[in-house]
């Protein structure tokens, strides 16, 4: 059996869920094989719309998310223009209404550009969690519900609250190291389904093999 990863619904019969990287068309958004979305109030196919937020060509920031990482629904991306100037001694966007002022500022000064949000592989982002411009999250790590990440995640860490912080590992750190060497994300589709059985039980002794 080959992968049917290039369709947009996972499951037969269930609208909620969509492989991300099959509905996405703005070319600053990167999305994984086998990642997915799962919307019960929106349609899911909107995501690069609704919930990838102040991401504007100007900026020419990117959000890039790896492979096989679940996004619950709700969860928010805030990408650079979400960030209104700190430098300036006042938050308000004045270059942004160079008309009003019959001025002729540089639009990007209006906020401050905190870069690309890169997420990880196996990452599972959870309901209604906000992520903000700048960060970047490592292979493996969870977000809790309704965190607030504003600062990079480690790999395997799981976090949670306002602003996010680290909760606990979810390994301990050897093992943490073999998998980041494994990389079993990027093994080929044959690979990965002889493997499902000692991924779900953790068996990673059997998973080197």
């Amino acid at each position: 059996m080959k992968s049917n990863s290039d369709k947009i619904y996972p499951r037969s019969n269930d609208y909620q869920t969509v492989y991300l990287k099959n509905v996405i068309s703005k070319t600053n958004i990167e999305v994984g094989d086998y990642t997915i979305y799962n919307d019960f109030y929106n349609d899911p196919k909107e995501f690069e719309n609704s919930n990838v937020l102040y991401q504007y060509p100007i900026n020419k920031d990117k959000l890039v998310i790896g492979k096989f990482c679940s996004i619950a629904c709700g969860a928010k991306f805030l990408m650079t223009s979400g960030n209104h100037s700190l430098k300036s001694l006042s938050t308000y966007t004045f270059p942004i209404f160079n008309d009003e002022w019959d001025m002729n500022l540089k639009v990007t000064d209006a906020w401050d550009n905190k870069g690309d949000i890169v997420i990880g592989n196996d990452v599972w982002i959870g309901y209604e969690a906000v992520i903000m411009s700048g960060v970047t999250i490592g292979d493996g790590a969870i977000i809790g519900t309704r965190a607030v990440v504003t600062k990079d995640v480690p790999p395997y860490t799981i976090v949670g609250g306002v602003p996010a912080k680290i909760i606990k590992k979810r390994f301990s750190e050897s093992i943490i190291s073999k998998l980041l060497q494994l990389n079993w994300w990027n093994w080929s589709y044959e690979k990965i389904q002889l493997n499902i059985k000692n991924i779900q039980e953790g068996n990673i002794e059997k998973l080197k093999k």
